[in-house]
């Protein structure tokens, strides 16, 4: 088990949770009172996706989410290149959004 130290906070990381779960298609939905982002894999030619891990934020958390990816997506712009979204993956894959 791995300790990672960030804001003075001990974070734990065991190594199952380390390997993490491959993603390439976020389902957001919202109430007023919280964000939940459900995570899933596509396969080509398959019409069924199981979700793999779910994240509950409060509306604030959500917030800093979009702002922390923001300026990560910034960064890694500027040090590897422009990152292209084809105009058909627009309308798929991570920009399903819904409302709860």
């Amino acid at each position: 088990m791995a300790e990672i130290k960030q804001l003075g906070i001990d974070i734990e990381l065991d190594a199952e949770t380390a390997q993490g779960q491959y993603s390439n298609l976020a389902i957001i939905s919202h109430s007023t009172s919280e964000f939940v982002i459900d995570f899933a894999a596509v396969l080509p030619g398959v019409q069924k996706a199981k979700v793999r891990s779910r994240v509950i934020l409060t509306p604030e958390h959500a917030k800093r989410l979009l702002l922390s990816l923001q300026d990560n997506v910034s960064r890694y712009e500027t040090n590897v290149g422009k990152i292209e979204i084809p105009q058909s993956a627009r309308t798929s894959g991570f920009n399903k959004m819904g409302e709860a």
